[in-house]
């Protein structure tokens, strides 16, 4: 296991000041990752505004099935990332590796799902771009500004699943080697905030792009 010497940095007085200062920065980076994706949500809000008919009735394209199975698997995902953070807390590195082993899992399966969904939309031609086709005409160029905000939003969201699956590959390594213990644990719990937002996210972004149609009778694909 690590000593309180090996982990910390010279310029901090103990361990604790140094988790407090991290924790203090993933906060900061988390409030700027807001006002990042509240421009999305911001034009987002405004066009539907505009086009609500276009909006719900290109929504009703989307799988919903798809997403509300995505939308359990990140919940899930975010029980077993605090496992995994409890398990670092209480230097039961097993049960850390095991959960953070689960989350990349899950982590994969949602981006999976969300890849699969990608390849259904180019296959039904409503990507954005000249390849674009819409089975209503009048609603064609709205719904194009819909799927735009759709990939935009999403597309981003994913990436930071990426990236989020990336640093937890990095700490189940560390985890493996007995980087951290009940003194040192402050990686862990400083991804666990990154995951949870980013699980947040996608709790708002699921009812706002695939929910909005179900009043129009649950239409088929056209």
């Amino acid at each position: 296991m690590s000593d309180a010497h090996s982990v910390l940095a010279h310029h901090f007085d103990n361990l604790e000041q140094q988790r407090e200062a991290g924790t203090l920065g993933m906060w900061i980076f988390l409030v700027t990752e807001v006002l990042f994706f509240g421009g999305l949500f911001t034009a987002y809000t405004i066009y539907r505004m505009l086009y609500p008919v276009a909006f719900a009735d290109a929504s009703l394209h989307l799988d919903t099935t798809l997403g509300a199975i995505n939308t359990a698997v990140l919940i899930c995902s975010s029980l077993t990332m605090a496992l995994a953070v409890y398990g670092s807390q209480v230097g039961n590195r097993m049960l850390l590796i095991l959960c953070l082993l689960l989350t990349i899992v899950l982590g994969a399966a949602f981006l999976g799902i969300k890849f699969t969904e990608y390849a259904h939309k180019f296959a039904e031609h409503l990507v954005p771009g000249s390849a674009f086709s819409y089975g209503k005409p009048e609603l064609r160029q709205q719904a194009e500004l819909f799927f735009s905000l759709y990939f935009a939003m999403t597309g981003l969201h994913a990436l930071h699943m990426v990236i989020g699956v990336g640093i937890l590959a990095v700490l189940v390594f560390q985890a493996w080697r007995g980087h951290f213990s009940p003194v040192y644990y402050a990686p862990v719990e400083l991804t666990g905030l990154y995951w949870h937002f980013v699980d947040i996210v996608w709790i708002f972004l699921f009812p706002l792009l695939y929910l909005i149609g179900l009043h129009l009778g649950g239409a088929s694909h056209v």
